[in-house]
């Protein structure tokens, strides 16, 4: 591991940041606007009013991390330079979980005086200042007199990180394990800062002071101690009215057991000797006061356990914290983090912890299950969307309790961190909040798959679509309960119902195509497919999602023959929304005809631009091949020539359409405008309808791969009522996405 990490940081080139700009400097008047003369202007702006800086400059998204080395985690007193790549390193967690930049400081002093005026000289550069790795008690007089003298928010997360990560897990460990805050007797190994912290902290969660037991390496803090002077400033109020004592005398009869000392103090013994169904949080780092299994294994009862460890669950990890608090207190201006924004990011958190668990996340940690319960009482540090429950919840508490300087709408907030994520987040939330307007009936075939009835559950909590589950109802349910989701699944079982009608729909609409009555009571029967095809085609429901565990041509199958093209529609086609970090890309078809003619790509083409506007993207098409305006001329050239001369012809399509041309002509302006300066596109295409089946699933892929693209889709555009074909393996998050595109599709039917 040593060899490694060191192999990592010194890989080309050293460390792990580096500073990127974010503006053009391609041509003289860019570096003009950048630096001399233009930087001239939002300097004066700034000079006048001082708050223009968040308005001109970084710092309303800049994080200093600052320290002093002389207690970095696992390795004590090392010095600044040496804890240079630590800080670093929280400068990569900032930037990889909240998109927060951020400069290191490592400053060579060991006086407070010191220390403390020259983070407060830097207060002009930053929006906030993260103190890190600083001694106790001295970083509890860093931090108070930074907090008393700084309007920007100073946060020292060896303190604050812990508790309020750890007092998530507690909310919920708590009322899993049936105990009352108010009555719980916690037990605290450790005195220093992050335990201090973590006490005060769980003292405003409603855990009563009295109740909290502390200890250092010297025993119980008591009141004699106190006045003996052996304690500092800072842990003496936990000092209790108790008789001396050691670590395990404090654990007797306790409801929670806190670690922040050491590893390996606390025996099987003592947990045995604790309250019924113990709280045990071992959060030593790298070896834990008790060891998960051995912990596990001192009692019969429920013990919920945490540690500081990624290889066993619940694992405390301040990744959870500090990037979200610092966010949501950047993008209101904060003047501090207050108490009432910790508690808002912990109750957050554990909130978070109740709710389903994407797929990506539970595949990031070995595909093991990830359920509100004993073994997962807080989220993961790689859970997405961290960020959109803890920073929105802390801006809501800064504006509440008056420490924010701006105001925000928080669905409009959340929708902008969305963004930051991911152009693919931005597209879909446009279509996410059409569908809520307005909800649909969508059939889901595979109503008994437990990733179908999960994506249900999203669907309903989202307001997105009314699911109906198609399938046996009693496994259905079940399977409701055992994922413990709270939602009233609307269900059709096709083997326990009266479906004749049913049956005689799909008889009357096959029975040219060689389906016997016969046949078609079997198949409505025994193949939710042709079942949910019918509900749709019937209007018993908007919208009908399949696919997921079936080859897409079998899924395909049963909707062309049931429900067909639409009216303006021969042929049906497959589109994926590709997104990159500044650019959207339509593109078709990639899953449905093999080797389209000019008719097909014409069709293929309206009807895609058509799905493009449904994301509020107004559509510029590109018919693609390996020719450029007839530099060759054959049969396979001529086709999307022929398509793309059609649809500029045809008055009623009111987008720029063009072709045939290569795929770097499409995409890149110069080329547009410069070399074919005659092209209908003025600007690069969005909409990029390829020759054939084979070309456009190969470029596609390409695109998402090499290129980095999140796709979306595969959506179907053409057919007579919204139908969408799954992928095999696609994961919640893509079931729901397609059930809002359908619901958005079935809209624009209705009206």
């Amino acid at each position: 591991m040593d060899e490694d990490a060191l192999e990592y940081h010194r890989g080309d080139p050293p460390g792990k940041i580096e500073i990127a700009t974010t503006k053009p400097t391609n041509t003289q008047r860019d570096l003009s606007l950048a630096y001399s003369p233009g930087v001239a202007a939002p300097c004066l702006e700034i000079d006048d009013d001082e708050t223009a800086a968040y308005q001109y400059t970084t710092k309303g998204n800049l994080v200093g991390v600052i320290s002093n080395g002389s207690a970095v985690l696992g390795l004590g007193d090392i010095g600044a330079q040496a804890s240079k790549p630590v800080m670093e390193g929280k400068g990569v967690l900032f930037k990889r979980f909240a998109d927060i930049d951020v400069f290191d400081i490592e400053l060579a002093h060991d006086d407070t005086d010191a220390f403390v005026e020259s983070v407060a000289a830097m207060e002009p550069t930053f929006g906030g200042i993260n103190l890190e790795d600083i001694a106790a008690p001295e970083c509890f007089a860093i931090e108070e007199r930074l907090r008393e003298r700084l309007s920007i928010p100073v946060f020292h997360d060896d303190q604050h990180g812990t508790a309020i990560i750890s007092g998530a897990a507690l909310l919920n460990a708590v009322e899993i394990s049936g105990k009352d805050l108010a009555d719980l007797e916690v037990t605290f190994a450790g005195a220093g800062a992050a335990a201090v912290a973590t006490a005060r902290f769980y003292v405003s969660l409603g855990v009563k002071q009295e109740n909290i037991t502390m200890c250092d390496i010297d025993g119980i803090l008591t009141t004699e101690r106190a006045e003996a002077g052996d304690l500092n400033p800072y842990n003496r109020a936990f000092a209790q009215d108790r008789p001396d004592g050691d670590l395990a005398d404090a654990m007797v009869d306790a409801d929670a057991f806190v670690g922040l000392s050491a590893g390996g103090i606390v025996s099987q013994e003592m947990v045995r000797s604790m309250a019924d169904d113990p709280i045990i949080f071992a959060m030593a780092n790298p070896d834990p006061e008790i060891g998960y299994e051995a912990a596990k294994a001192a009692r019969d009862d429920t013990i919920i356990m945490a540690t500081g460890r990624s290889d066993y669950p619940n694992q405390v990890n301040n990744v959870l914290g500090f990037p979200f608090i610092f966010r949501g207190a950047l993008d209101v201006r904060a003047t501090e983090i207050n108490e009432a924004m910790k508690v808002a990011a912990a109750r957050a958190l554990a909130d978070l912890a109740k709710q389903d668990v994407p797929d990506a996340v539970v595949k990031a940690y070995g595909d093991e299950p990830l359920q509100f319960g004993p073994d997962y009482i807080i989220p993961k540090p790689l859970d997405a969307r961290v960020l959109f429950e803890v920073a929105p919840a802390v801006a809501r508490a800064a504006i509440e309790s008056d420490a924010a300087r701006v105001d925000l709408d928080i669905d409009r907030y959340v929708e902008r961190l969305e963004a930051r994520l991911g152009k693919s987040r931005e597209m879909m939330r446009v279509v996410l909040n059409k569908a809520k307007s307005d909800p649909k009936r969508i059939a889901l075939a595979e109503g008994t798959d437990e990733t179908i009835i999960r994506a249900a559950s999203q669907m309903v909590d989202r307001g997105i679509a009314t699911p109906v589950l198609i399938g046996d109802e009693r496994k259905i349910r079940e399977t409701v309960a055992d994922l413990g989701l709270e939602f009233e699944p609307s269900v059709v079982d096709p083997a326990s119902g009266d479906y004749e009608a049913y049956a005689d729909h799909l008889y009357e609409r096959r029975k040219r195509n060689g389906i016997t009555r016969h046949e078609a009571t079997s198949l409505i029967r025994d193949d939710t497919n042709y079942f949910g095809s019918v509900m749709v085609d019937r209007g018993d429901v908007d919208a009908m999602l399949t696919g997921l565990t079936n080859h897409y041509p079998s899924a395909l199958r049963p909707p062309l023959q049931v429900i067909g093209t639409a009216a303006d529609a021969d042929y049906a086609a497959g589109v994926y929304m590709l997104t990159f970090t500044n650019r959207v890309v339509f593109v078709a078809d990639a899953t449905v005809n093999q080797a389209p003619d000019e008719d097909v790509l014409e069709e293929v083409t309206r009807h895609t631009a058509e799905l493009a506007r449904r994301f509020d993207i107004e559509p510029r098409a590109a018919l693609l091949s390996y020719s450029d305006f007839g530099s060759v001329d054959n049969e396979g050239t001529r086709k999307p020539r022929e398509a793309a001369r059609r649809l500029r012809e045809d008055p009623s399509i009111e987008f720029p359409v063009d072709g045939e041309m290569q795929a770097d002509t499409a995409v890149l302006e110069e080329m547009l405008t410069g070399t074919y300066e005659f092209s209908e596109l003025e600007q690069p295409a969005n909409v990029l309808v390829f020759p054939n089946l084979e070309a456009g699933n190969i470029g596609y892929k390409l695109l998402q791969r090499l290129g980095g693209a999140d796709a979306t889709g595969p959506m179907l555009v053409g057919m007579d009522k919204p139908v969408h074909v799954l992928q095999r393996g696609d994961e919640v998050k893509d079931i729901v996405n397609l059930a809002a595109v359908a619901t958005v599709d079935a809209q624009s039917d209705s009206s």
